[in-house]
């Protein structure tokens, strides 16, 4: 509203310039308020253009999050199943460590191993797979030290001497850790 009034005292003051002789002092007070209500447009706009930019670039961040969350939704979906299955998987294992002196048990540890096959199998395609760890280095993000034993001609310090538990993971996340000794 003030800008209008001042627009209209504006052009009130240039027709009274037209009609007497005006020095050049005058004529420059009249463009100020013209400047000023051009320089108040292009601030506003200015600011209302980084506004939208902001808006733009805080949308275009949030799809990003979502398009990032969903892949790893994705990728990481068989967490918790392949979580659940690794003591059935460990027990299949330790009936296999069992020795059979008949037919019948030799047959029975067959099949075993067959489920057993099957289930690494799948868990394999779900990208889930076996920590190594015998004979490698120690890494206390992949492995759980729980015994040491002294360092000996067959063995470096920080390398894990035998496996007490197998460790998984899922491509790149752990799932649980391989349980070990290490010779230090």
């Amino acid at each position: 509203m003030v800008a209008k009034e001042k627009k209209h005292e504006a052009e009130e003051e240039l027709e009274e310039v037209e009609t007497t002789e005006a020095d050049p002092t005058e004529a420059e007070e009249i463009d100020i308020p013209e400047l000023s209500e051009v320089e108040a447009l292009t601030e506003k706009f200015n600011e209302m253009e980084d506004k939208f930019l902001r808006a733009r670039a805080e949308i275009a961040n949030m799809s990003n999050r979502n398009k990032n969350e969903r892949e790893q939704l994705v990728r990481y979906r068989s967490q918790d199943l392949g979580k659940k299955l690794l003591p059935a998987i460990d027990n299949l294992e330790r009936a296999l460590a069992t020795e059979v002196t008949d037919d019948q048990g030799a047959s029975l540890k067959k099949g075993v191993e067959m489920v057993l096959e099957s289930l690494s199998v799948a868990l394999k395609e779900e990208g889930i797979t076996e920590i190594k760890a015998e004979g490698e280095a120690f890494d206390p993000n992949l492995h759980q030290a729980v015994q040491t034993v002294p360092v000996d001609d067959d063995h470096k310090a920080d390398t894990i001497v035998t496996v007490l538990q197998k460790g998984y993971q899922l491509h790149d996340r752990v799932l649980r850790p391989a349980m070990v000794v290490v010779a230090q």
